[in-house]
């Protein structure tokens, strides 16, 4: 039986992928990996909003219960991002492989192979189909909903909906940089976004916390999101694009309720990083053994006042460097007993997940946010944002 890695070339899978409907790729992923690689209860998970469980896409008959996205093999493979095999008796193996699309963590492509196609080689192959698999999904996203519902435990709120629809994902990876961002209440959350955009010379990344709760925090969160990228894509500077969505807020909501947004402008190159500060969310910066928030100049947020200038702040990073942005549903929280989550808490959390992935970190900063207040169902919204700067390798001459 020949396996994934050694008879068909990929661009083969690729091909057939791209030309399946919308709403079959896992039927159509079972039927490609059957023929030519003998795989067998071949399942599509997905993690949930909340990133707490996994859940099939298309379920086999008997195996349509969520798996824990942190325990277990496909649990691990999602966490870890590294194949998990489990050898049978029956002469066979299931393989677990993780699927994502450019840094971003989509859930984990199952499978069970005869042993010889989970060698090195076979798993190898498995990974690099689960990755084609992956972009397929992103891109026919916009054409069914079948893996948007396969997200969800419950019903999301319709400022939840309109709020993960504005996301960019949940990660994103090149050779300088790795983001992680994890968002809650994943399925009421209304006001809190992050955004980024990367090109061949720079990462511009936000994070915002839209003023109330619900559909009016989720609509001016939408406007001041579209006005950033708006400016953003008309090549304006940090400072004026948060002039510009400053204005833009103002003029739809004339003051009464604003967005306090963090703005920053890697330069891949160099490290060199521009921030504006317009309002609550806070930046901590792990160098080694050291967690430190990094201060910068309290400006004014978005749409509070008409014609705001806004001035840019410099600093930098260097390879090795971590950056943790949070809004103040996280660093503002209270215990039951009044106690706020606060720094110290913060950078406690910060502390004991050192080598983490910048997904796991960002949700590991929720989960303790969690246990401080006690209960899932948090009063505020809270986004994350871990990035890990790598830098650039310089230009050989």
């Amino acid at each position: 039986m020949n396996t994934v890695s050694t008879s068909e070339p990929l661009p083969s899978y690729e091909s057939e992928l791209r030309s399946a409907p919308s709403n079959a790729l896992v039927a159509t992923a079972r039927r490609l990996l059957g023929d030519r690689a003998g795989a067998r209860e071949v399942t599509l998970l997905l993690a949930d909003y909340g990133v707490r469980v996994l859940r099939p896409v298309d379920p086999l008959p008997g195996a349509d219960e969520p798996l824990s996205a942190q325990d277990g093999p496909a649990g691990r493979a999602f966490t870890e991002q590294t194949p998990v095999v489990e050898p049978a008796a029956d002469g066979t193996a299931a393989v677990h492989v993780p699927v994502s699309v450019r840094g971003d963590r989509l859930g984990v492509l199952s499978a069970r192979l005869p042993s010889p196609g989970a060698d090195p080689a076979g798993v190898r192959g498995l990974g690099e189909f689960a990755t084609a698999l992956g972009h397929e999904i992103a891109a026919v996203e916009r054409d069914t909903d079948v893996y948007l519902l396969a997200r969800r435990t419950r019903r999301l709120t319709l400022a939840a909906e309109m709020q993960w629809q504005l996301l960019p994902g949940r990660g994103c990876g090149r050779p300088e940089f790795e983001i992680g961002a994890h968002l809650e209440p994943a399925y009421t959350v209304g006001g809190d976004n992050f955004d980024w955009s990367t090109d061949g010379d720079h990462l511009t990344m936000t994070v915002t916390d839209g003023m109330g709760r619900g559909i009016d925090a989720s609509l001016l969160t939408g406007v001041a999101v579209g006005a950033l990228r708006n400016a953003r894509r008309a090549g304006l500077g940090l400072a004026d694009q948060a002039r510009l969505a400053d204005q833009a807020v103002y003029a739809h909501f004339d003051g009464k309720v604003y967005a306090s947004t963090l703005l920053l402008r890697f330069d891949l190159a160099t490290g060199t990083v521009q921030a504006v500060d317009a309002g609550s969310p806070r930046l901590y910066h792990r160098r080694a053994h050291t967690v430190r928030q990094i201060e910068m100049e309290a400006q004014l947020p978005l749409g509070m006042f008409e014609e705001t200038a806004y001035e840019e702040q410099i600093f930098s990073v260097r390879p090795g460097d971590r950056l943790v942005a949070v809004s103040t549903g996280v660093h503002g929280t209270r215990s039951p007993q009044g106690t706020p989550f606060g720094e110290q808490a913060l950078c406690e959390a910060l502390d004991t997940v050192p080598a983490q992935a910048p997904q796991e970190v960002a949700r590991s900063v929720v989960a303790s946010l969690v246990d401080h207040f006690g209960s899932t169902d948090l009063t505020a919204d809270a986004a994350v944002v871990c990035l890990d700067w790598h830098g650039r390798e310089p230009a050989t001459p």
